[in-house]
């Protein structure tokens, strides 16, 4: 199959600390044709602008059935993934329709990609994501192979400490994130299976369900986790707002209370991840997003 990696996606692997990603990218059209060929599939188009962590291929199966064909590399957890959308079996997040792929490779509902929650207004918007990620939030499947929140932020607080110990200029806000999470881990609730990476763009418009969830990279562990990402979301115009502050911190106190979590574990949990993301940002040279992430973050 002969095409042009997305640009995003490109962008992204290009920006990854993770050895064997460019020699991923290059063996990725040999390895759609031969998925393509296995499973008798006819592709109509490649997804763009996609992902940042895999390749998402429109496809029909052999008696015409629409389907999403993705590609990803093993640090993006594509079988925790396969795992995830075997265990919700379809409720609140995109049907899994073949749960024996080949390592990396899921065969999934076809949803509408051009239509996501974010293209609602900002109220509604917020009110459908959180409504779609409560339907998430269940008992881990037994003898669980997913990452714990724990697991997760501990390897990011790591690198969040290395970054701070080389640039004075971010270290008050990776202390006080540091902090938060240590504080929020030795008194966590009860832990759940979590998206993981949720957001706004990661609910899409389908058929059999107005909204569904996509993309998970999931993790086991409190529920105001999950919805940190959640609080952030438009954060452009945010901070473009002259009472963007304020706007966050009501946005804390109104998801916190319509998903019935303590606000102030929210406002932890948002603080760490908003942290964390603009400390990789910096990093990996995106100034730009580094600057609103930690700009927002110092709201809180």
């Amino acid at each position: 199959m002969a095409f042009e990696p997305p640009q995003r996606l490109v962008r992204a692997l290009g920006e990854t600390e993770r050895n064997g990603a460019a020699d991923w990218l290059v063996k990725l059209p040999e390895l759609v044709q031969q998925v393509v060929d296995l499973r008798e599939l006819t592709v109509e188009r490649v997804q763009a602008p996609g992902g940042r962590s895999s390749l998402v291929v429109l496809v029909r199966q052999a008696d015409g059935t629409p389907a999403v064909l993705k590609l990803a590399p093993p640090w993006a957890r594509p079988e925790s993934e396969r795992a995830a959308l075997a265990h919700w079996g379809g409720f609140g997040a995109v049907q899994l329709l073949d749960g024996n792929g080949g390592e990396g490779v899921l065969l999934l509902e076809r949803l509408h990609p051009e239509m996501s929650v974010r293209s609602l207004p900002e109220a509604k918007a917020l009110l459908e994501a959180a409504g779609t990620l409560r339907r998430l939030w269940v008992e881990p499947p037994a003898g669980q192979v997913f990452e714990s929140v724990a697991e997760r932020t501990g390897r990011q607080a790591e690198a969040m400490r290395a970054s701070a110990s080389a640039d004075a200029e971010v270290a008050p806000l990776v202390d006080a994130a540091l902090a938060a999470r240590e504080e929020l881990l030795a008194s966590a609730p009860q832990a759940r299976l979590l998206h993981g990476t949720f957001r706004q763009s990661k609910v899409l418009a389908g058929e059999r369900m107005p909204w569904l969830a996509v993309g998970p990279d999931p993790v086991v562990g409190e529920c105001a986790f999950d919805l940190a990402r959640l609080v952030r979301d438009r954060v452009e115009d945010l901070i473009a707002s002259p009472s963007g502050a304020s706007i966050t911190r009501r946005r804390v106190k109104r998801l916190a209370e319509s998903l019935e979590l303590d606000q102030e574990r929210l406002r932890g949990w948002t603080l760490f991840r908003a942290v964390e993301s603009g400390v990789r940002a910096r990093r990996v040279g995106r100034p730009q997003d580094a600057e609103l992430l930690l700009e927002f973050a110092g709201w809180l």
